[in-house]
């Protein structure tokens, strides 16, 4: 048997091959067919082919046909099924009805779509409680005139309709929508579809436009007082161990070497020894502010409330940022449904500028922290991760609800750093503020978030 006779006789194979280079080499190999593998094979390409077709159908049968129009397709077939079969002339006159409004209703379906659609927001960040005005302009691109229909603009979960109207070829429409922005969050704006059909909404017709467009709602924030009379004044840093050759804190001189700077050269000391002596410095660390925000919403008496507190840390953690300090915000990490229970995590957002930690603080959730449905952990145990992860801490802020007892409030205490300064701040709305201190720990009451610059003006934090 000849090597191309064995190859004739291999059976039909397709053999994809990836290399560790990503290049892909297809293999095929010719075979003779018999009568029944051929048609057998004919009959599976139809086969796909058809089901293909019945696919791409029922699609288009979905999108263009309402549930209207299917109540009418169903009168139309029971209609006719109940004349042929039982001889009413009633079923006959009412298939015929159906088949006559659907009739009636194919022509608005004419015609292609040849819109520009844009739609415009005047910003893309907004405070809770704001609207967002946006402007949308259609126009028709075509030569001829195009049938009114209507533009749907997904707006989060919730959906806003404008009306189009008849328009020409080339013609222009423009209308002014207000979009409300009530609660704290990340809303998608789009994809946005523009639909023609008929005044009874039997048949449609859409087109889609897959631009999204982002908004963030921030969180309502209050301007609070310099908090430079609560922490550690450390403009100048804290020294460390660290010796490095510029900085602020100054540690000793020592010999010069090759490369240093002559900026750094003491002159006293060269003068006494006879050769050139350069300063050597400590390396300075600032001191860092840490807001721990409490995602835990058994800990809260409602979502108002959760949003006081969200309110209040991101209040505290923009106050930071604007005086340019280091500053650490720090949530539970949301957990995945294998580890929970056996995970602990947390995350920080980012604190680059405000808008950055604002736009961080808009997307965020909370959640349970037992039971099966657990999705973030307890505060104490985001204290514990930041005592691991962060240093040179100097004051640290617990936000939470009023659900949550003064004992768990004081584990988190005990678990961050030694020698800090740990303020929690707990909001119930309605209540009189408050100050409570002790060696470890100064509680705060906050009844509004209007009364937290005076509990901090009030030295809560010293």
């Amino acid at each position: 048997m000849t090597p191309q006779n064995a190859l004739l006789r291999e059976p039909a194979t397709t053999d994809t091959v990836t290399s560790t280079r990503g290049a892909t080499v297809t293999r095929l190999a010719r075979t003779r067919r018999g009568p029944v593998a051929a048609g057998a094979a004919r009959l599976r390409r139809t086969a796909r082919v058809a089901g293909g077709l019945a696919a791409r159908a029922g699609a288009w049968v979905r999108e263009t046909v309402s549930p209207a129009g299917m109540l009418l397709v169903g009168v139309m077939v029971g209609g006719a099924v109940a004349g042929a079969a039982f001889g009413w002339f009633e079923a006959w006159v009412v298939a015929a009805m159906a088949a006559a409004l659907l009739l009636v209703c194919v022509p608005f379906l004419l015609g292609s779509h040849e819109y520009r659609v844009r739609l415009e927001l005047d910003r893309e960040r907004v405070v809770a409680g704001s609207e967002i005005r946006a402007t949308l302009d259609i126009v028709n691109d075509g030569s001829r005139p195009s049938l009114p229909g209507v533009v749907d603009i997904p707006v989060g979960p919730g959906l806003v309709e404008a009306h189009v109207p008849l328009l020409r070829g080339g013609g222009h429409h423009r209308e002014e929508l207000v979009i409300a922005a009530h609660r704290r969050g990340v809303i998608d704006v789009g994809p946005m579809t523009v639909s023609r059909g008929d005044p009874l909404r039997v048949l449609r017709r859409a087109m889609s436009w897959p631009e999204v467009q982002r908004v963030h709602v921030h969180p309502v924030t209050t301007a609070l007082p310099s908090s430079s009379a609560g922490l550690i004044r450390d403009l100048e840093g804290a020294p460390s161990n660290r010796l490095v050759d510029a900085d602020l804190s100054f540690h000793a001189v020592r010999d010069y070497v090759h490369g240093d700077s002559q900026r750094h050269v003491h002159w006293k000391s060269t003068a006494r020894t006879g050769k050139l002596m350069v300063r050597q410095y400590e390396e300075s660390r600032h001191a860092r502010i840490a807001v721990l925000l409490d995602l835990d919403l058994e800990g809260y008496s409602g979502d108002d409330e959760f949003e006081a507190a969200v309110s209040a840390a991101a209040s505290l953690g923009v106050r930071g940022v604007t005086e340019g300090r280091d500053v650490l915000v720090a949530v539970s990490a949301s957990l995945d449904t294998a580890d929970r229970g056996a995970v602990q995590s947390m995350r920080s957002l980012p604190t680059i500028t405000p808008r950055t930690l604002l736009d961080a603080v808009s997307a965020l959730e909370g959640g349970p922290a037992s039971g099966t449905e657990a999705r973030v952990i307890r505060l104490e145990s985001v204290a514990a991760l930041v005592a691991q992860s962060f240093g040179d801490l100097s004051i640290a802020y617990l936000v939470t609800g009023s659900l949550v007892p003064l004992q768990r409030l004081r584990r988190a205490a005990i678990a961050l750093p030694l020698g800090i300064a740990v303020v929690a701040v707990r909001v119930e709305p309605g209540a009189e503020p408050g100050v409570r201190r002790s060696d470890d720990l100064t509680v705060l009451t906050l009844g509004e978030l209007s009364d937290l610059p005076q509990l901090l003006a009030r030295g809560a934090a010293r």
